[in-house]
């Protein structure tokens, strides 16, 4: 289990995080360095390495993660301001964790461009 990511753990509950939403299907937790007022990621229980790889996924599992991302917006009271969900995949797109996870930023007006 030496490969196991930080996230694995943190759905095992190995690793404390500051959990905002969970279901059966995705766990919704505070990022520890937050780059917004609100900086929530969110992951999938099952995993996958990166945005790569929900083409080879069912449509079924995809919807389940899109809504938990939705649900975990709500939770956070964002959705009557707005707020921006973010995948980074791979190196040059600055993912840092191989485990597909979505950063859902509020709190604040966002910027654009936002890369």
């Amino acid at each position: 289990m030496g490969s196991d990511t930080i996230f694995e753990k943190i759905i095992r509950k190995e690793i404390p995080a500051a959990i905002v939403y969970e279901d059966e299907h995705v766990l919704a937790f505070k990022d520890i360095n937050p780059q917004a007022p609100i900086h929530v990621l969110v992951i999938p229980k099952e995993k996958m390495v990166s945005f790569c790889d929900i083409k080879d996924r069912s449509t079924e599992k995809m919807g389940h993660f899109m809504k938990g991302i939705s649900r975990a917006a709500a939770e956070l009271g964002l959705e009557d301001n707005g707020y921006r969900i973010i995948f980074n995949t791979g190196s040059d797109g600055q993912q840092t964790v191989p485990y597909i996870h979505a950063h859902i930023y509020g709190g604040r007006q966002m910027n654009w461009p936002a890369g």
